[in-house]
């Protein structure tokens, strides 16, 4: 789809028609906050739980919520219905909104209020079986990573560093401690206990680390929360990646070095295996 449907601002417009002004925040100072949301067979998944992160983002930026949930809920559906992919990526931003460039809040500004969709691309069914390449980055980016800003600078940064690596990721350490990597949640296994870091200000809290921890405790599977240091990174038995683009993803090597027997394990199948469940529940 060439010029799919979008949402601007109160209106519903092709892709090619939607502008915003120049001196809107969001592209100025990177003033804004974003979401995205799987959808599966035309069905939003954990829907509930992104819009609750959306709405946590909003509130510590001090952006007002210009919609009620029913509402959000209303305008992504239009937006999903328009689109003829059964299986998307649902996009939000919503920025401070336009004002006279001054770095502190302006007052009295309307929010911009962007929605859009695409198809949603996962990982082949080859890339899973073999496994992915990583490399490893020291974290540079602010201290409230637990805010899903539009400012993503650093994480394009990381993005870029494993594109010029041709590595699928750039897996982050701070201070000697994993973080996570430039868009996804990192966990590590080993002897069949799933393991990732705290949520705190250095991560964000990606929807499914809370459903990873549900799909341990539906299969049996120890789940635990706590720092992490690099050496037990590379002597793990097994390196996962989670997000809404990758679901979970196994990661046989880091900066070359194999992570446990180098292919994917058998924690990471029976995780993939639940979370298509999940998806078809």
């Amino acid at each position: 789809m060439d010029d799919p449907l979008v949402y601007l601002n109160g209106q519903f417009t092709p892709l090619s028609e939607a502008k915003i002004p120049v001196l809107d925040r969001g592209f100025i100072f990177g003033d804004g906050i974003y979401e995205v949301i799987p959808v599966y067979k035309r069905k939003m998944f954990r829907a509930e739980q992104h819009l609750a992160r959306l709405f946590r983002s909003l509130d510590a930026i001090s952006i007002a919520n210009p919609h009620t949930k029913p509402e959000w809920l209303a305008l992504i559906q239009t937006i999903m219905d328009a689109h003829p992919a059964d299986d998307q990526m649902v996009y939000l931003q919503i920025t401070r909104g336009v004002a006279k460039r001054a770095h502190a809040f302006p007052a009295n500004v309307t929010p911009t209020v962007f929605i859009m969709t695409n198809p949603i691309v996962l990982p082949s069914d080859a890339v899973r079986a073999k496994g992915v390449a990583c490399v490893s980055l020291e974290d540079k980016r602010w201290l409230h990573c637990e805010i899903k800003s539009s400012s993503l600078l650093g994480n394009v940064l990381a993005a870029q560093y494993a594109a010029e690596h041709d590595a699928t990721e750039s897996i982050q350490f701070r201070d000697g401690f994993l973080t996570e990597a430039s868009s996804s949640n990192v966990w590590i296994v080993k002897d069949g206990k799933l393991m990732g870091p705290p949520k705190t200000n250095l991560i964000l809290e990606g929807i499914r680390y809370a459903l990873l921890q549900e799909l341990c405790a539906a299969n049996g599977i120890v789940f635990e929360a706590r720092n992490i240091a690099r050496a037990e990174v590379f002597a793990a038995d097994e390196v996962l990646l989670s997000s809404a683009t990758k679901e979970v993803l196994p990661v046989v090597s880091i900066d070359g070095q194999p992570i446990g027997a180098g292919v994917p394990g058998p924690l990471y199948k029976k995780l993939y295996a639940a979370y298509q469940a999940a998806k078809a529940a």
